[in-house]
């Protein structure tokens, strides 16, 4: 059985194709920096590699339309058509209370997921783009839609209330959702086995840093708290979203600079983050280069996200009455030591203290703690895609 799997997140696009049951990957690849300048990587085991060329992608839809090209390629494609793909596994970010677990994709759904478009305004939309260039080159192959949302249906009432008036909850559904469930499931997942303990037994804090980024509290395996809210607005700050603030500050700007709600939250959306304070780039790369070139305000953004981290991890320690384990995924969290290093540092008297030669990794499943800590420090490359196909071929 042959699964393509599309992941498409804010600024890029991971996909796979696989077979679920023997997890053999025939090809895979990443689209990046979507809407900046465009990065397509493409890999298949005897096939020649794409790495990072230029590909223009100022939307979703050309970066879907590569990897559809790449695939069915008559000289470095793994299949003749798309006739060959048994099903298509969509990351979905927000499902709302409408969805707790995934869906075989119909009319019905598409409606439900386009009605969540104002929840996740980054996200959903380009899940959708992504489904339906799909279903019009495979109109008779199966869809399945996996949501983010779901692995945090395990909240507890304190942890996804909002002291707003009940009734916004009762009959609007207002409440922390979370996202990022796929992975936060797959990376606390994987820490069990690298521990040799059952999950069941374990304190995690999955620190999902990209350019979209959560941390989630993981209790005996179930979340039971998030930094993403009602939309993934809410956190720490992140490529271009500003994460939590005082709610007050869109009145008064609003008030000041005649804004109306739609600017605001596209400021809020896509002008903030490390975007934003740093006026160089949502991309964590370019804000290392210019602060080694002396670019104040690149370095205080990269300073403003890693506390945040801090903060959380510090604040979730104490939600569950301590931590067993810190685990840092995704683009930031694999590959950026020096974020790590400062989302840590201060932490000693948790017992969290990082090697600094054992972090001067990238990418790799490693345990970077130093000797004598009592809570281990892993860096987990996450796998939703391989998430995503099992939840596919369990629907099809």
């Amino acid at each position: 059985m042959n699964i393509l799997v599309i992941n498409a997140g804010s600024s890029s696009l991971k996909y796979q194709l696989l077979d679920p049951a023997s997890q053999q990957v025939l090809a895979k690849g990443l689209c990046e920096r979507i809407g900046i300048d465009g990065k397509f990587t493409y890999k298949a085991p005897g096939k020649n590699t794409i790495d990072a060329v230029d590909v223009a992608m100022p939307t979703h839809s050309e970066a879907i339309q590569a990897v559809l090209n790449a695939l069915v390629d008559p000289q470095n494609g793994v299949i003749a058509s798309m006739e060959e793909i048994d099903a298509v596994g969509h990351r979905v970010v927000h499902g709302g209370e409408k969805f707790a677990k995934s869906v075989k994709i119909d009319a019905a759904v598409m409606e439900a997921i386009e009605e969540c478009n104002p929840l996740a305004p980054l996200h959903n939309p380009a899940n959708i783009i992504g489904i339906q260039a799909c279903q019009k080159l495979m109109p008779n192959t199966p869809m399945v839609a996996v949501f983010d949302t779901a692995f945090h249906q395990t909240m507890p009432p304190v942890a996804y209330t909002y002291a707003l008036p009940y009734q916004y909850y009762q009959e609007d559904k207002v409440r922390r959702y979370g996202f990022h469930g796929t992975s936060h499931k797959y990376v606390t997942g994987r820490a069990a086995e690298i521990l040799d303990k059952p999950l069941e037994e374990l304190k995690l804090i999955s620190c999902h840093l990209g350019n979209g980024s959560s941390i989630t509290a993981v209790d005996g395996g179930k979340s039971v708290d998030t930094t993403m809210g009602f939309t993934p607005l809410a956190g720490v700050p992140m490529g271009t979203r500003s994460g939590d603030l005082d709610a007050g500050i869109l009145e008064y700007l609003m008030n000041k600079h005649n804004l109306d709600i739609k600017q605001m939250l596209n400021i809020l959306n896509k002008q903030s983050g490390v975007q934003g304070v740093s006026g160089v780039s949502s991309d964590f790369r370019d804000l290392d280069k210019a602060a080694q070139e002396g670019n104040a305000q690149a370095a205080l953004a990269v300073d403003v996200f890693a506390y945040s981290v801090k903060k959380f991890i510090g604040a979730y320690a104490a939600a569950m009455g301590g931590v067993d384990a810190i685990i840092f995924t995704a683009g930031v969290g694999e590959n950026d030591a020096a974020v790590r290093a400062a989302s840590v540092a201060g932490l000693e008297y948790m017992g969290v203290k990082i090697d600094p030669e054992k972090n001067q990794v990238r990418g790799r499943e490693t345990d970077i703690s130093a000797p004598g800590a009592t809570v281990q420090v892993l860096i987990i490359p996450t796998n939703e895609e391989l998430m995503i196909a099992l939840d596919t071929a369990a629907l099809i």
